[in-house]
C-alpha cells in the first residue's frame, strides 16, 4: 500500500490501538490522575488497564484528566513530519482544549518542515465518533486521495457523523457534578436515562430522558433510523462504544441490525479512560453517517 500522507489522531477515538496500528494510524496519548499518580489512556494494550479504572470507580476515586498540551503536540508533529505529510484529526474542542494547542503546535512546527503539509481538523466529534471520522479518513487515504482532499472532506463533513448515546448509571456523574446529587439519587429510584448527543460545537446535550435501559436502547436506535443516510436503506459504518455496559451495547447493536439490514459490520469499543472518567460507568454510545447536526430538532 503506498500511503499518500500520515494520517494520525488521538487515543481519544476510543479504538483499539491493535486496530490504528493496522490501519497505519499513529496515536497520541493522553492520561490521567488518580491520588497523584499519572495513567496513560492506554487503548486496551494492557488487559488490565480497564478493569483497573472501573475499580478505582467503584471506589469513589476521581480521575483527572488533562488536554494534550502544546510541547507534547510539537514533540508528536516532529516525529512524524520527518517522514511525510501530516493530517491530524483532533479530539473535538466543544470536549477539550487539544484541538487549539494542535493548531498552535502546527503553527510552530511546520516553519522546520517547509517541504513538508500539515493540517489538523478539529474534529467536533468524540470516543467512537471521533474514531469513526479517522477511520472514513483511512479509507480516503487508502484510496488514493490526497491530503487536502482528504481535509476538505473531513471538514465539510465532520457534523455529520452523529453521536447518540445514553447513561444508565448517574452516580459518576452526580460524583462530578454533571447531574445534581437529587436528581440523579430519583433518576437512579425511577430508572431513568438521560438520552444524549454532541450538537454543532460538539457539546454534550441532554434533550431528552426515557424509563429504562430497554427504553434508551430504543429511542437511539429509533434517532438512527431517522438521522441516518437513507434510514434503513443505511450502508455505512457504524460504531458502537460503551462503558463496561457491553450487553446493553449489544442489544442496541441488534436493534440497529434488524432495523438496517444493510448497515456495515457494527464495531463495539470499550469508552476508554479519559472519556469514561466524566461518564463512569453505565454509558452506550451510537455513531453513525448521516444528516448534518446542524439541523438537528430534539434539543430542548
Amino acid at each position: 500500500m503506498s500511503e499518500q500522507f500520515i494520517l494520525s489522531c488521538g487515543s481519544t477515538v476510543d479504538l483499539p490501538y491493535s486496530y490504528c496500528e493496522s490501519r497505519h494510524i499513529p496515536v497520541i496519548f493522553y492520561t490521567y490522575v488518580v491520588d497523584g499518580k499519572e495513567y496513560v489512556d492506554d487503548m486496551l494494550r494492557d488487559p488490565a488497564a480497564l478493569p483497573r479504572f472501573y475499580g478505582m470507580l467503584a471506589e469513589g476515586k476521581l480521575p483527572h484528566t488533562s488536554q494534550v498540551n502544546t510541547e507534547s503536540y510539537i514533540d508528536f508533529f516532529d516525529g512524524l513530519l520527518q517522514k511525510g505529510d501530516v493530517l491530524q484529526i483532533a479530539f473535538g474542542s466543544g470536549l477539550s482544549g487539544s484541538a487549539l494547542n494542535a493548531k498552535a503546535a502546527m503553527e510552530a512546527v511546520a516553519p522546520k518542515y517547509p517541504h513538508r503539509t500539515i493540517r489538523v481538523v478539529d474534529s467536533l466529534a468524540g470516543s467512537s465518533g471521533h474514531g469513526l471520522l479517522v477511520d472514513y479518513i483511512a479509507d480516503m487515504r487508502d484510496a488514493g486521495c490526497s491530503l487536502e482532499e482528504a481535509y476538505q472532506w473531513a471538514e465539510s463533513n465532520k457534523l455529520k457523523i452523529n453521536h447518540q448515546f445514553f447513561s444508565t448509571d448517574l452516580t459518576h456523574l452526580r460524583r462530578n457534578g454533571r447531574v445534581s446529587g437529587p436528581a440523579a439519587m430519583l433518576g437512579t429510584l425511577l430508572g431513568i436515562c438521560p438520552i444524549m448527543h454532541l450538537n454543532v460545537e460538539g457539546k454534550i446535550i441532554a434533550y431528552d430522558k426515557v424509563r429504562g435501559k430497554g427504553s434508551a436502547v430504543k429511542e437511539t436506535a429509533r434517532v438512527m433510523l431517522e438521522r441516518a443516510q437513507d434510514g434503513k436503506d443505511y450502508t455505512g459504518k457504524c460504531f458502537i462504544s460503551h462503558s463496561n455496559a457491553l450487553e446493553t451495547a449489544e442489544r442496541l447493536r441488534d436493534l440497529i441490525k434488524a432495523q438496517c439490514p444493510k448497515v456495515q459490520e457494527i464495531m463495539i469499543n470499550d469508552i476508554g479512560t479519559i472519556i469514561a472518567s466524566h461518564t463512569g460507568p453505565g454509558t452506550v454510545a451510537l455513531f453513525f453517517y448521516g444528516k448534518d447536526r446542524t439541523d438537528f430538532v430534539g434539543e430542548k
